[in-house]
């Protein structure tokens, strides 16, 4: 007789909450780090209000969306950084071959900023977020070779450079996140974070519009230059 793995219900109830187009859509978007309204992402599901609003309070019961409400408005939020973890991981697995053309030259840029820069949950991805990982780990202040772990020296360079690391929690300092648009390894973790909250706060990183979209402003590229050898080439 065949014992059952008593998480099979739970894996499956996970996934069944996750196959849906529009839930996807939404997960998706949320990736910004950032909370949204509900009828933002109607607007941007493409779907009713009333439909959306049932999407969300399947999420939300499933522990993957955390929601608050100011006078009239409901937002939401990814639950954690394990949920973001989940959503960008799954993402990285489908095949870029799959992927539907963008129709017309407004989403082809859009894209197009997405692949050159964006945030992931909390943390760079994209070519800028491979720049950075890569130069981390040329100058020695990140290792890749036994797991995302920083040295000694990084730990040094992140004190040095003003951007405080949080190594109270139970986040992993540094974490590798595949990046579903380059298929290689970018920094995430509290480290990442850190590093992304630091270049957007010193203005050297700006958001694109509303959604996950950044670039590197000039002066942030002097930034990063001096910082971390990064070619201003790599990030345009």
């Amino acid at each position: 007789m065949t014992t059952r793995d008593p998480q099979a219900p739970q894996l499956a109830r996970l996934a069944a909450l996750i196959a849906d187009e529009t839930r996807a859509a939404c997960l998706l978007a949320l990736l910004d780090g950032r909370a949204w309204t509900a009828g933002e992402l109607a607007r941007h599901a493409g779907v009713a209000a009333s439909t959306l609003s049932e999407h969300l309070g399947k999420l939300v019961a499933g522990g993957l969306l955390a929601e608050e409400r100011q006078g009239r408005h409901r937002y939401v939020r990814l639950a954690d950084a394990r949920v973001a973890q989940l959503v960008e991981d799954l993402a990285a697995q489908v095949d870029p071959r799959d992927v539907v053309r963008p129709r017309g030259l407004r989403e082809s840029s859009a894209g197009s900023a997405m692949a050159r820069g964006r945030t992931c949950y909390d943390h760079l991805a994209g070519r800028l977020g491979i720049a950075v990982t890569e130069a981390l780990t040329l100058r020695g202040l990140l290792r890749q070779d036994t797991g995302f772990a920083l040295t000694d020296t990084g730990l040094e360079w992140f004190a040095a450079s003003g951007i405080a690391l949080d190594r109270g929690g139970r986040r992993p300092l540094a974490r590798a996140c595949l990046d579903w648009t380059e298929r290689r390894p970018h920094l995430a973790g509290a480290a990442g974070a850190a590093l992304c909250r630091h270049l957007l706060e010193r203005g050297w990183c700006v958001r694109i519009g509303s959604g996950r979209a950044v670039k590197v402003t000039p002066a942030g590229e002097r930034a990063l230059a001096d910082l971390l050898g990064v070619r201003a080439t790599a990030l345009r």
